[in-house]
């Protein structure tokens, strides 16, 4: 819901088309228009001034200026361009004319077209990084496809394709604006409406009741206001000559009042220049102290009615009021007797229908997150059971790495030595798992008895094999490993 306000807090901020730029930058005389000097006071002289750039709204609009700027300082593209019909410009027959400009501009398209790409390139690596994504090889061609405004298969060079993007990716958007901003007031009202619904169910009956009898009140407090004028009719800019020019509205002369407000004097009403005009039949309706207004309802009446003048008047469909266009519209029946002016309040932005439609799709949403919440809880629950069973395998090879090492640190001392003197025939011991050579061929073979030393080898080597290690001898004792593996060749 932020995202919505914030966008109809400043629509005036984005709205004209390309061709506002162009022409800004190609009509630098005014019509002349006859004035009494008598009833209207000569301004003061200023020194000129460059019109202002005016924000299209486009992401691209720095881009789209920057174009604008550098064609406009060719002499031949500027003739062409001055002569061109609109639609001929719409159908790319303008973009064609790239090729006879000079070689500077167009070695300065390039640049900007390069400068271009690389902010799209750099745009996309930065939501990636907000996304997470650092480590996943991005496709610079394959995302550039969604940026149809220049060629993104050649970033080097700007041809005429590019111009001829450029200029229909503009228009298109441009067309599309008002669609989209209905739609999203058409939100927000929803949205206002639904929140006040839902504040409404967690209250009690008494509380319910007094706050529905506030806001009936209010509404009908915001709706008790003067008589608002038909936009761009002969008594609402008469309003406007009086009010805010501080003439008398028995000499209002067309002429005079386009001049007037044409504010930066290049002989067309642009969209902010319209909007402007209805100032004082928004003050009739809103004021920003009071509770019931809504200023966002504000701004898209004022909206509304620049909409309504543009259809009227802009005969040509250039998003521009000509002064032959404007002189045109105040003969006629329209401008002189106009069909009184219906207020947001008496045009509900949305249907019943809508309003279940949109109410079904937020519970919908609140179901699929739900859905989310519970799914990645589950999820939680898992990793927490995977790592419980984790730590426990840890906690168990850890404490047989322990108990080997324990093992390994027991030392095992080796068996006497025999001393044998003169004649005395020693007694019989193990040696090497053999009988003494002179005892062998008397005594049978026997079992021989296991040595202690031996079974503590042969139960590490029981303890290693459990863990899944291999058995060794090597850390018998001299004299123990021979033992060791004679006891396996005894019969």
């Amino acid at each position: 819901m932020s995202g919505i306000l914030n966008k109809m807090c400043w629509s005036r901020t984005l709205r004209t088309s390309w061709v506002l730029l162009l022409l800004q930058l190609l009509c630098s005389e005014a019509v002349p228009i006859s004035m009494d000097k008598t009833k209207v006071k000569e301004p003061e002289s200023q020194p000129e001034e460059p019109p202002a750039s005016v924000d299209t709204g486009l992401h691209y609009d720095r881009y789209l200026r920057e174009v604008i700027d550098f064609l406009e300082k060719d002499q031949h593209f500027r003739e062409k361009l001055h002569n061109t019909d609109m639609e001929d410009i719409k159908q790319g027959k303008l973009a064609k004319e790239l090729d006879f400009v000079s070689h500077h501009v167009r070695t300065k398209l390039d640049e900007l077209k390069r400068q271009e790409v690389n902010r799209l390139r750099t745009l996309i690596k930065a939501k990636q990084d907000i996304e997470g994504g650092n480590d996943i090889a991005v496709d610079h061609q394959a995302l550039l496809k969604q940026f149809e405004y220049l060629n993104h298969m050649n970033p080097h060079t700007f041809e005429v394709d590019d111009l001829d993007r450029l200029i229909k990716s503009a228009t298109k958007d441009l067309e599309n604006y008002d669609k989209e901003r209905h739609e999203d007031f058409k939100k927000y009202e929803m949205t206002k409406e639904h929140d006040r619904q839902e504040h409404l169910k967690t209250l009690d009956e008494e509380e319910r009741r007094k706050e529905e009898e506030h806001y009936e009140e209010m509404k009908k407090k915001h709706a008790d206001h003067p008589k608002v004028n038909h936009p761009g009719s002969q008594n609402q800019l008469k309003e406007v000559w009086e009010d805010a020019d501080g003439l008398d509205p028995e000499d209002f002369d067309p002429k005079t009042f386009f001049k007037l407000h044409d504010a930066n004097g290049d002989s067309f009403f642009d969209e902010q220049e319209l909007e402007a005009l209805f100032t004082k039949e928004l003050e009739k309706i809103y004021d920003p102290t009071n509770e019931e207004d809504d200023m966002v309802e504000m701004e898209e009446e004022r909206l509304r009615m620049r909409e309504h003048v543009m259809n009227e008047v802009d005969s040509n469909k250039d998003r521009l009021v000509s002064l032959d266009e404007f002189l045109v519209a105040t003969r006629k029946k329209e401008f002189l007797e106009p069909d009184s002016w219906e207020t947001l309040e008496q045009n509900q932005a949305y249907t019943d229908e809508e309003m279940r439609e949109f109410e079904e799709h937020l519970a919908q949403q609140e179901e699929d997150l739900n859905q989310k919440a519970d799914d990645l809880h589950k999820q939680r629950e898992e990793l927490e059971k995977q790592q419980e069973q984790l730590n426990a395998q840890k906690i168990e090879l850890q404490q047989a790495v322990d108990h080997m090492e324990r093992l390994k640190s027991q030392k095992v001392e080796p068996p006497p030595e025999v001393h044998v003197e003169g004649n005395d025939i020693p007694e019989m011991h193990l040696v090497d798992n053999q009988l003494h050579p002179e005892q062998e061929a008397h005594e049978p073979a026997h079992h021989v008895p296991q040595d202690p030393q031996q079974e503590h080898y042969e139960q590490l080597n029981q303890d290693l094999a459990q863990h899944g290690l291999p058995q060794t001898h090597h850390d018998l004792p001299p004299g123990h490993q021979e033992v060791a593996q004679g006891q396996h060749n005894l019969p």
